[in-house]
């Protein structure tokens, strides 16, 4: 058996957009300059009190949990008054599913985004019972720190070198490498091909398709 982990932001979504919005409203709130797109996408990945502390270039405190839990708020609020969900990447749901229907295969999620979050685009886009395991930002330590992949192996009864980690973040390769686990790049999320590649890629994608080859 194998066991094929998939980031969530950047890889099976695009989320960026939304991302951006709630931490531009976040900083607004605080009286700090709004990100750059750039530096959004440059977090993604991260937990979100990690991610927010990075862009300011400090380390986690009172104020830095306070925006995390007012991002929160501003996440919610767009959930609440029908902002659009994430749209998934072209071809990543047939390829989920393709890869849910074979016997050789057990599929999981290892996201920066919390549990609710997760919940949440996965029943918007008919995922929920694909993945046998998933870890969030309220289960483990933040990406780069190799718990999600070991849990989820741990949980599968599948070792790391049997595991494939697709994402799109440096963190992701980083988090598999650590893992013991194989790592592959997506080309169409928000990490830089170079920089995938750098952290310990060792395949990068451009399409969908290619990933059930590599599993």
């Amino acid at each position: 058996m194998k066991l094929a982990l998939f980031d969530c932001d950047g890889t099976i979504v695009d989320s960026a957009a939304v991302i951006h919005t709630c931490m531009e409203r976040t900083f607004e709130d605080f009286g700090v300059a709004k990100p750059e797109m750039a530096h959004t996408k440059s977090i993604i990945g991260l937990t979100l009190d990690i991610a927010i502390a990075q862009m300011l270039v400090r380390p986690v405190d009172a104020e830095i949990a306070a925006m995390t839990a007012r991002y929160k708020e501003h996440f919610m609020l767009h959930r609440q008054n029908g902002g659009v969900l994430e749209p998934a990447y072209d071809g990543l749901l047939p390829l989920i599913a393709a890869l849910a229907a074979r016997d050789d295969v057990v599929l999981g999620v290892v996201t920066g985004k919390s549990r609710r979050g997760l919940d949440a685009i996965l029943a918007h886009h008919g995922l929920t019972k694909a993945f046998f395991t998933t870890r969030t930002a309220d289960d483990c330590p933040s990406k780069p720190h190799p718990a999600m992949v070991l849990e989820c192996c741990t949980e599968a009864g599948i070792d790391p070198n049997q595991t494939t980690v697709i994402g799109d973040a440096v963190y992701d390769m980083q988090m598999a490498v650590s893992a013991g686990a194989r790592a592959v790049g997506v080309s169409w999320g928000y990490g830089p091909v170079d920089a995938l590649k750098a952290a310990g890629a060792h395949h990068v994608v451009s399409h969908a398709d290619e990933i059930a080859t590599l599993i």
